[in-house]
């Protein structure tokens, strides 16, 4: 079944060149070390863009937040946000890409002089990788929406694993994941430590009940820019929002849902733990938010 992450195959994506540590090299021949630190251990730091129109979105907050989780983790990134940006622009331009395109920037610690989790065992020299794909979500996905069940995972506060922090570590949400196809699930909705519904595995979550919006706390969710833009578009345009602890019977008796992210924008959720949501989907806020977020792409793409 499909996630929020769901879209066709291009054939175009087999032929596009790829960046790798300054150098733009074919699909088969973009390959790291089995020494590499993000291979041995997921020791890196990723982020998601797209490409809309010829621009990139909301880039100056992608970038903050991947240098700040490069801080965090202690990573010399070895290049200047103008610098990060150009390898971006460069394999674009490469590929002769303009729209409607998916953008995953890799950067991890390296290589390792031994397979063991001592950073300092680092060689020094970062991997960088840029990989540029076309990729536009399932337009069915807008009326069919997301189906979500509850997961026995749950988030993690920032002193056990920092949900916010965008690490190539993924291992414990492809586990909810996993835990909610088996019921038939396109994606899993995860509690945080005291039991108030907080992230979905790989999305940002949002309830609507009677003309409010409604979003956690941010403390066990991912820091996501897509999320961060929908609460200003609620407080730009008199949309009631709350971000506070919600239970999962308040999600239950929610008249519309949808997740975040950067791949798909807004997608509207059909159910929750097999309670199929009464708005016909996408329902009418969730419908005014999409159509305020691509406005503010249109915008404030540069």
């Amino acid at each position: 079944m499909p996630g929020s992450q769901d879209f066709a195959a291009d054939p175009r994506n087999e032929t596009a060149l790829i960046y790798l540590n300054g150098e733009l090299v074919p699909r088969a021949e973009a390959k790291v070390s089995i020494f590499d630190a993000g291979f041995v251990l997921g020791d890196g730091i990723w982020e998601g863009l797209r490409l809309h129109k010829g621009r990139l979105a909301f880039l100056d907050a992608h970038l903050d937040r991947l240098f700040e989780g490069a801080r965090k983790i202690e990573l010399d990134v070895g290049m200047t946000r103008a610098e990060i940006e150009g390898a971006i622009r460069r394999t674009l331009d490469a590929n002769r890409m303009v729209d409607g395109v998916h953008i995953r920037l890799m950067i991890t610690r390296g290589v390792k002089k031994a397979v063991n989790q001592d950073p300092r065992n680092a060689l020094g020299r970062p991997t960088i990788v840029v990989v540029a794909e076309y990729k536009e979500p399932s337009p069915d996905i807008v009326t069919k929406g997301l189906a979500l069940r509850t997961s026995a995972i749950r988030c993690t506060p920032a002193h056990m694993f920092d949900m916010r922090l965008n690490s190539h570590s993924r291992l414990n949400l492809i586990m909810a994941l996993l835990d909610v196809i088996k019921a038939g699930a396109d994606e899993a909705l995860m509690l945080d430590p005291d039991g108030f519904v907080s992230s979905c595995n790989a999305t940002n979550f949002f309830c609507v009940r009677n003309g409010t919006v409604w979003t956690s706390t941010g403390e066990f969710c991912f820091n996501g820019v897509t999320r961060a833009n929908v609460m200003q578009l609620c407080r730009a345009n008199a949309i009631p929002l709350r971000a506070e602890n919600i239970t999962l019977d308040h999600v239950r008796h929610a008249q519309e849902a949808f997740v975040t992210g950067t791949f798909g924008g807004i997608t509207p959720v059909r159910s929750v733990d097999g309670h199929v949501l009464p708005e016909a989907l996408p329902g009418p806020i969730t419908r005014r938010l999409r159509e305020l977020y691509e406005a503010l792409k249109d915008a404030e793409s540069r």
